[in-house]
């Protein structure tokens, strides 16, 4: 019987410390890759002796990936838990890794900002300031030390999870319980995907539809308005009961759209990129593509 590959507590440690630049070769076409594949190679190193094995696991970890770097430990936890499961014969193939990760690291993704960025980081920054402003040398140390202190723990004690969940979910291989959470993971995952697209991609159609003249009380007269900061009081009171900026309402082809379906001008560009992917078109000639069509969108008055 052959011996059994097991990762040590060492390797873990040199995972979670090379994690740490998960940022460091962020790209625009698959974004944390190079970071989560050079976190990987600890693993890869002794999970797999033969250089085409390597090679190969290596090549499936610089797929797509990014979610916020502190909460990337989790999901490298359960990846390593496959990747051992694997490399000792479970039938884990790069699908259901990839598809782990893809479902992963949308949802903890949306933990991790606000966690992180929008209470921790303020929280301990207002700290050290009120320690700084008044002299005192510990408040960037404070800062510092605390702040580095819960990172570091939190992305060795969620690995450590992460590595233990996975090991419970390869037990049921047989069972079809990963079949089961890889599907459940990417249906999540493309949840989350299409959730985001009104947020973050924005089009603008400049186009005018019409433009109709308002009558006399349906905008704010500028000109007849209190001089000095009276005048703006009263424009903003004008403008809170209802009146119009100008004298003419002026209706665009995106206020058009905007009332058929808001955000289907994003959402048909999503999907257009996407069968793009599908047809093998590669990322960064998309990128330039439709930075080309914006500026002549724009030259010619479109957008």
């Amino acid at each position: 019987m052959a011996e059994q590959l097991k990762l040590s507590k060492k390797d873990r440690v040199a995972i979670w410390w090379r994690s740490t630049f998960i940022q460091g070769s962020w790209n625009y076409e698959r974004m944390q890759n190079g970071g989560w594949a050079f976190s990987m190679i600890p693993a890869i190193k002794r999970l797999y002796k033969t250089k085409e094995d390597r090679a190969a696991a290596l090549q499936r970890h610089l797929e797509f990936f990014n979610t916020h770097p502190y909460v990337a430990s989790p999901i490298i936890g359960v990846t390593l838990a496959l990747e051992e499961e694997r490399a000792n014969g479970a039938p884990v193939d790069d699908k259901a890794i990839q598809g782990v990760k893809v479902g992963m690291m949308g949802p903890l993704a949306g933990i991790g900002d606000p966690t992180f960025w929008f209470t921790v980081k303020p929280i301990l920054g207002g700290l050290a300031a009120s320690l700084a402003l008044t002299g005192n040398i510990l408040g960037p140390i404070l800062y510092f030390v605390l702040w580095n202190l819960i990172r570091m723990g939190f992305t060795w004690y969620t690995q450590e999870l992460g590595y233990k969940a996975g090991s419970k979910i390869t037990e049921d291989l047989s069972g079809g319980l990963l079949q089961d959470i890889t599907k459940g993971a990417s249906i999540l995952g493309m949840f989350i995907l299409g959730s985001l697209v009104n947020r973050w991609v924005s089009v603008a159609f400049a186009p005018t539809v019409s433009e109709v003249q308002l009558d006399e009380g349906a905008y704010i007269d500028w000109d007849e308005l209190p001089a000095g900061s009276e005048g703006i009081r009263t424009a903003l009171e004008q403008q809170a009961a209802g009146r119009s900026l100008s004298e003419t309402s002026v209706t665009t082809l995106q206020d058009n759209l905007d009332s058929l379906i808001p955000g289907l001008a994003g959402l048909l560009i999503t999907l257009l990129c996407m069968w793009l992917l599908r047809k093998k078109v590669s990322p960064i000639a998309m990128i330039l593509g439709l930075f080309a069509v914006g500026i002549v969108f724009h030259v010619i008055g479109l957008m």
